[in-house]
């Protein structure tokens, strides 16, 4: 199967601009307002209508380029000749198909970054053509990788869509199968930092302690670390105390802060509409709390933590079906992906792999049945200065 001369170009564009390297930053102090998006017009644009047109480069050969008559006429002109004369001439129509091979959704921007670097991969790819380069052993040999990736690839996609037709029944029944997963909650929380911020730093020089005194003073500074913590862990039991006593969240956090020599301004202690997966997994006693009922002291690295539940409340529908129905789509798509990879396996040659390389292949993430990246092309190298 041989693939037309707009998606070879297509795929040398794309593994291209994978190369190319990035703008560099804007100076600090001196960062440049986004301009406005420009205004999509395209499709004012008749379908027939040249979208690009590459002078100096000849249409690749049709159809009825390869009758006799038509060889015979590109045989009597010479090609280096013909080519001042040549456009290439890329009609809305044939641009949108390439397009859309690349992503689903077409954007402006997209548009824009094709229409920039097609004309080169269109002109260069001829030249190489010119030279005979895609009767090579290795450009076949590549063709043969190229175009087991784009079915690879077409396969995905293929099975992408046939995932998003999730069935309207389907998704409203997963909504009132899963309630706890569309609770929504409304908490107070308090935070108590797990130490006091700079009772732990020392002035010492450290350069003029012997090895015993440097030992006795990690000594020292380890035990006095653990008195801090456990000083702060007090705060955090005394304050979750008035808590539940009824005292007023913002007026304990504050306090919290300054038990710490904390000097920044006090967190807002609301939290709202809060979802089970909006909180650490260590955090998930939370949610059984009743209204009116605060926590436990939840203890992580970062510290202390005690919550007040206020009030629960249900995602509507309407707000979750897009959700839904998105996670519908990728538990699908997963599904099918891992049926078709454990579908095969594959064995390595340790003599030539090597001992790592013995056992079935991986399938790579993001990528159907293990695929590689495509190779990328090498880039010119920049003239040494003399």
């Amino acid at each position: 199967m041989r693939m037309s001369w707009l998606l070879c170009v297509l795929l040398g564009t794309l593994a291209w601009g994978q190369a190319a390297p990035s703008s560099p930053p804007a100076p600090a102090g001196n960062v440049p307002h986004a301009p406005a998006a420009p205004v999509d017009a395209s499709a004012s644009v008749p379908a027939d209508a040249a979208v690009i047109t590459i002078n100096g480069v000849c249409q690749p050969k049709t159809a009825a380029a390869a009758t006799p008559a038509g060889k015979a006429a590109a045989k009597a002109a010479p090609a280096k000749a013909a080519s001042a004369n040549c456009k290439t001439i890329i009609t809305k129509t044939e641009f949108e198909k390439l397009a859309g091979s690349v992503a689903p959704a077409v954007t402006p921007q997209l548009k824009r970054q094709l229409s920039t670097a097609l004309p080169r991969f269109v002109a260069l790819s001829a030249e190489a053509r010119r030279e005979g380069l895609d009767k090579t052993a290795e450009y076949k040999e590549m063709m043969k990788f190229v175009q087991m990736q784009i079915l690879a690839n077409q396969l995905q996609r293929k099975i992408q869509k046939e995932a998003s037709e999730v069935p309207a029944a389907e998704i409203e029944k997963y909504y009132k199968d899963n309630p706890e997963a569309y609770a929504q909650y409304s908490f107070d929380r308090l935070f108590v930092p797990r130490v006091k911020q700079g009772e732990n730093e020392t002035k010492d020089d450290d350069e003029k302690l012997t090895a015993e005194q440097q030992k006795a003073k990690e000594a020292a500074d380890k035990s006095k670390a653990e008195e801090n913590e456990k000083a702060m862990t007090k705060v955090a039991e005394d304050l979750r105390e008035r808590a539940a006593k009824g005292e007023d969240f913002m007026k304990l956090q504050k306090e919290a802060f300054e038990a710490a020599g904390m000097k920044v301004d006090t967190p807002n202690v609301v939290l709202s509409n809060v979802r089970r997966t909006g909180l650490q997994a260590a955090h998930a006693a939370a949610f059984d709390l009743k209204p009116g009922e605060v926590s436990q002291v939840i203890s992580d690295a970062g510290g202390h933590y005690i919550y007040k539940l206020n009030s629960t409340s249900q995602l509507p529908f309407e707000q979750a079906k897009n959700e839904i129905h998105s996670k519908l789509q990728s538990d699908r798509v997963r599904e099918e992906m891992e049926k078709l990879n454990s579908s095969f396996t594959a064995d390595l040659n340790p003599e030539y792999f090597g001992a790592a390389g013995t056992g079935s292949l991986p399938p790579h993430p993001g990528r159907p049945g293990g695929m590689p990246p495509m190779p990328t092309p090498a880039q010119p190298q920049a003239a040494k200065p003399n």
